[in-house]
């Protein structure tokens, strides 16, 4: 596997300069669209990301939305802070773009498993970490799977499933799978976790149940329990 990855992540690099040099002029368009809807924020949206060995990256992405707040300094919904050009670029997908420049500096692929939120890494099992044993990716086998109506532990499994896998073969099949999707925008959201609840909180409350008595969520609050869980987590591995 570690051969094929290393040939793999050349092929990616080279592939994502090209398609730099083709699509260019179509992320400068967006990104002037973008700064005459709300010219207040960026063209790209920057977020830290966990990626593979749980190296953390900032992820790039078009922005979509406001960084708008109420008349009491409370955060809009995300329904209430998305812009027009933010809902098409999401709905064609333009938005993923700007990953080819992580894909370009070594971070991601254009197949793998997608990259999640680095306060998401004291929560997941010790199978389920495996998932970081390759460089995450724009498509993955859960996306083609799916992705809106799996919760977290069917998406887990299936990135899981693609680590096991892994080879050319199995990732030309994600690619195509991922166009017929896009071209079809099937299995496509506005926001591909919309539907879901944060991993974190739906972890702690899953083992919370399991494990933790219900009074020290009530007393303490989820970052204590993670606290608590990340412990536990550590002593089982140490068994």
């Amino acid at each position: 596997m570690n051969h094929y990855l290393t040939v793999k992540m050349g092929v990616d690099k080279l592939a994502a300069l090209l398609l730099l040099l083709l699509i260019w002029p179509l992320i400068l368009v967006c990104g002037i669209l973008i700064k005459i809807e709300d010219s207040t924020g960026p063209i790209f949206f920057l977020q830290e990301r966990v990626g593979r060995k749980n190296k953390k990256f900032k992820i790039y992405k078009l922005r979509s939305m406001r960084a708008e707040k109420d008349s009491n300094g409370n955060p809009l919904t995300e329904r209430e802070r998305l812009l027009t050009i933010g809902l098409i670029i999401r709905k064609l997908s333009l938005d993923e773009m700007p990953q080819l420049i992580n894909i370009l500096r070594g971070e991601m692929s254009f197949i793998g498993p997608r990259p999640l939120l680095v306060n998401y890494l004291p929560c997941y099992t010790k199978k389920e970490i495996q998932r970081h044993n390759v460089n995450p990716g724009i498509s993955g086998w859960a996306q083609v799977n799916g992705r809106n109506s799996l919760n977290w532990e069917e998406r887990f499994a299936l990135d899981i499933e693609y680590i096991e896998k892994v080879s050319f073969s199995f990732d030309f099949k994600i690619l195509f799978l991922t166009i017929v999707k896009v071209i079809k925008r099937s299995d496509i959201s506005e926001n591909e976790e919309e539907n879901l609840e944060d991993f974190d909180n739906y972890r702690v409350n899953q083992w919370q149940v399991e494990e933790l008595p219900k009074a020290m969520v009530n007393i303490y609050g989820n970052s204590v329990i993670i606290h608590a869980l990340n412990q536990l987590k550590q002593e089982r591995a140490n068994e």
